[in-house]
């Protein structure tokens, strides 16, 4: 007998970037990767930029850029949180790329203000995705 899905929103400031019945997710917190799948215990956990990682119950795999923020799972409802938000093939990776070292030394430097930090991550976060997901394009041709 297949295990219930699992009901996932990932959800931006001002939109809501994914939502959908999911097989797992796959996410990185302060502490690591963490991987949820049906029946997961109840679990909040504080996330940093990364792209995350949703397996559809169809076998679609998205990857989503998000620049930091909260995973919550309860009774197969799993919720991410932040700040920013974006499905990966929607990424331009050497855009993003060129940005994130333009803005690297200041950041570096401690001479960025929040806005440009809050970038930064995010930037991260798109190049992280955009590769992970340059990856799994690759695996499946």
């Amino acid at each position: 007998m297949a295990a219930d899905p699992l009901n996932v929103r990932f959800v931006a400031t001002d939109e809501l970037v994914w939502q959908g019945e999911a097989a797992s997710v796959l996410v990185r917190t302060v502490e690591g990767d963490i991987g949820i799948l049906a029946n997961h215990e109840p679990l909040m956990a504080v996330l940093v930029p990364h792209g995350a990682e949703v397996v559809s119950v169809d076998g679609v795999r998205y990857i989503i850029a998000i620049d930091s923020g909260f995973l919550s799972v309860f009774n197969n409802h799993v919720s991410v949180i932040s700040a920013f938000g974006e499905l990966a093939d929607a990424i331009s990776v050497d855009e993003a790329r060129i940005e994130l070292a333009a803005m690297h030394l200041k950041v570096q430097s401690a001479e960025a203000i929040e806005s440009e930090v809050r970038l930064y991550r995010r930037l991260q976060a798109q190049v992280k995705a955009g590769e992970k997901y340059g990856e799994l394009v690759k695996k499946n041709r």
